[in-house]
C-alpha cells in the first residue's frame, strides 16, 4: 500500500476513524473528570559536605563527595521511615506507604541539589507536607552524618527553597489527556479501518472486477437515491450521471462486437438486490433511445418485478406464451417510452426451470429477435436457481451485474463458473450503486463546464447524447471504496 492507497483507505473510511476517535475522546474526557485533582509543593534542599578548610582541593573534594550523597539521599526521602516521621510531626491520618507514593525526590544532574515534590488534594497540606519533609530530612540527615555524638557531621542538609501554596492542581493533565485520547483514537481507527479493508472481500474495483470476470467492465452506474421511486430512467432531455453512465454503456455494448453484435442480451447477476432489474430497464430505454426497437423481458418467473415497474399487467406474459395460453403477440405490451415494448412474466408457474429450458422458449425467443433489433432479458440471479444459466445458454450474451461494496468475490466467482459451465458468452460485467461522495466516488464529468453561463447550457442541451455516433463520449469513472448507505431498488 503506497501513500495515495493510504490517503485514498483514510478518506473512504473516514466516519470509522472518526467515531474511534470520538469514542476514545469520550473515554478520555471520563477519566479526566473521574480524577481526583492533586495539588503539588516542591521545596529545593542543598547539600554541602563538612570541610574545617577552605582550601581548593578541599572545597573539590568536598563538592564530589556531596554530588555522591545526593543519589543516596533522594532514596532515603522516598522512604518510609522520613515518611513516618513527617506523619508523626503533622498528626495525619494515613499510613507511610500512602505518604510515600505522593513524595518524589530528584537529584539534578551534576549539582548537589535536591528538589522534593509532594502531591496531595488539598493545596494546604501538600504545603505543609512538602516543608515538613525537608525539616525532617534535614534532622535525619545530621543524625545519620555524625558519626559520634558532639562531632562534627560529615554532610550537611539546608532548605535552599521552602514551598509554598500550589495556585492549580497539576492533576489530571486535562490537555495531555485528552490529546493523548484523540491520538491514540486516531491511531486506534485507522488500524481498525486498514483490517476492515484488508478483510473486505467485497467488489470495489475495476480490476478486481475483471480479474474474477475474465472479460472487461462495460459500464459503471452511480448510486442515485431517485431510482428507489421509479427505476425507470426518462432519458430524453436527462443529463444526469446516471443516465450518461447507461449512455455510455451502450455505447459498449454497440462496440463489443461491430460485425456480429449480441441482440438478445441476458441481464444477470449473483444474488438478488445487486440492481439487476433497474439496469436492464435502462440498458432497455438506452437502447431505445438511440432509434432500436427493443423488447424487454421479464424472465424472472419467481420474483417478477418488471409489471410492476413499469406498470403493466402482470397476469400474462411469458409464462403464458410458454404454456400455450396466448400467442407472443398476444403477451407482448407496449410501454409508455417510444421504441420499448415490454414482456411481463405472466403468472408464476409451478416449474420455471422446465418452461425456460423448454423449446417453446426458445421458440420465443427467436420469434422476438425477428421483431426486434434488441432482446434484453431480466434473470433471476444465478446463485439463486438455474434459470439464468439455462437463458445465458440460449441468449447471445449476458452481462453480470455486480453491486459495488456489497458484492463478494467468492459469489461472483461462483457466478462466471456457472456460465462457463453451459458454454455461456460474457459480455462483460457492470458495476452498479457506485457512491456518488468520497475520494473514489463516480465522476462523471461533463464536456462543458456549468461554470460558462445559459449559453453553454443549451449547448449541452442541443448536444448529441453520449453514445451516439456524432455524439461526445463521457470520462472514464473512477472506481469505488465505500458502498452506498441505501441501496437502488431491491431487485
Amino acid at each position: 500500500m503506497d501513500l495515495h492507497d493510504a490517503v485514498k483507505l483514510i478518506r473512504s473510511r473516514w466516519v470509522s476513524i472518526c467515531v474511534t476517535a470520538l469514542m476514545s475522546l469520550v473515554i478520555a474526557v471520563i477519566y479526566t473528570l473521574a480524577q481526583t485533582p492533586l495539588y503539588e509543593a516542591s521545596t529545593r534542599l542543598f547539600v554541602s559536605a563538612s570541610s574545617g578548610s577552605p582550601s581548593a582541593s578541599e572545597v573539590l573534594q568536598g563538592m564530589r563527595y556531596s554530588q555522591e550523597r545526593v543519589i543516596s539521599y533522594t532514596q532515603l526521602i522516598m522512604g518510609e521511615t522520613l515518611a513516618q516521621r513527617t506523619i508523626d510531626r503533622l498528626n495525619l491520618d494515613m499510613e507511610p506507604d500512602e505518604l510515600v507514593e505522593n513524595i518524589t525526590a530528584r537529584a539534578i544532574p551534576d549539582t548537589v541539589l535536591i528538589d522534593v515534590s509532594i502531591l496531595d488534594p488539598s493545596p494546604v497540606r501538600a504545603r505543609d507536607i512538602a516543608n515538613a519533609v525537608s525539616d525532617e530530612f534535614v534532622a535525619m540527615a545530621r543524625e545519620l552524618e555524625t558519626p559520634t555524638e558532639g562531632a562534627r557531621p560529615d554532610a550537611r542538609v539546608v532548605v535552599e527553597h521552602r514551598a509554598s501554596i500550589p495556585a492549580k492542581p497539576v492533576i489530571p493533565k486535562r490537555v495531555r489527556n485528552l490529546a493523548t485520547g484523540l491520538l491514540v483514537g486516531l491511531l486506534l481507527g485507522t488500524a481498525v479501518a486498514v483490517i476492515r479493508e484488508l478483510l473486505d472481500n467485497t467488489i470495489k474495483s475495476e480490476q478486481t472486477l475483471e480479474e474474477l470476470t475474465g472479460t472487461g467492465t462495460v459500464g459503471f452506474i452511480p448510486f442515485d437515491s431517485k431510482i428507489n421511486s421509479d427505476p425507470a430512467i426518462p432519458f430524453e432531455g436527462d443529463n444526469s450521471a446516471i443516465a450518461e453512465s447507461f449512455r455510455k454503456l451502450r455505447t459498449n455494448l454497440q462496440f463489443l462486437a461491430v460485425d456480429n453484435p449480441a441482440r438478445v442480451i441476458l441481464v444477470t447477476s449473483s444474488s438478488p438486490s445487486e440492481g439487476k432489474t433497474t439496469t436492464a430497464i435502462n440498458i432497455a430505454l438506452a437502447l431505445a433511445e438511440s432509434d432500436n426497437n427493443v423488447v424487454l423481458v421479464d424472465a424472472d418467473l419467481r420474483r417478477p418485478r418488471l409489471a410492476k415497474y413499469l406498470d403493466l399487467v402482470g397476469s400474462v406474459g411469458l409464462s403464458t406464451a410458454l404454456s400455450g395460453g396466448a400467442s407472443l403477440d398476444e403477451v407482448l405490451q407496449s410501454t409508455r417510452f417510444p421504441r420499448l415494448t415490454a414482456l411481463a412474466a405472466g403468472t408464476i408457474p409451478p416449474n420455471p426451470s422446465e418452461l425456460l429450458g423448454s423449446l417453446a422458449a426458445r421458440r420465443v425467443l427467436n420469434d422476438l429477435r425477428a421483431k426486434f433489433d434488441f432482446v434484453i432479458i431480466d434473470s433471476p440471479p444465478l446463485l439463486a436457481v438455474t434459470d439464468g444459466a439455462i437463458l445465458a445458454a440460449e441468449a447471445d450474451g449476458a452481462l453480470i451485474v455486480v453491486r459495488s461494496g456489497r458484492t463478494k468475490r467468492e459469489q461472483l466467482k461462483h457466478s462466471v463458473g456457472v456460465l462457463n459451465d453451459v458454454n455461456a458468452k460474457i459480455l462483460g460485467a457492470i458495476l452498479t450503486m457506485m457512491p456518488t461522495r468520497g475520494s473514489s466516488a463516480y465522476n462523471y464529468s461533463y464536456y462543458y463546464s456549468y461554470s460558462y453561463g445559459d449559453t453553454v447550457l443549451q449547448q449541452k442541451k442541443d448536444a448529441p447524447a453520449v453514445g451516439t455516433s456524432d455524439g461526445v463520449s463521457g470520462i472514464e469513472p473512477e472506481l469505488p471504496q465505500q458502498e452506498p448507505k441505501n441501496p437502488i431498488g431491491n431487485d
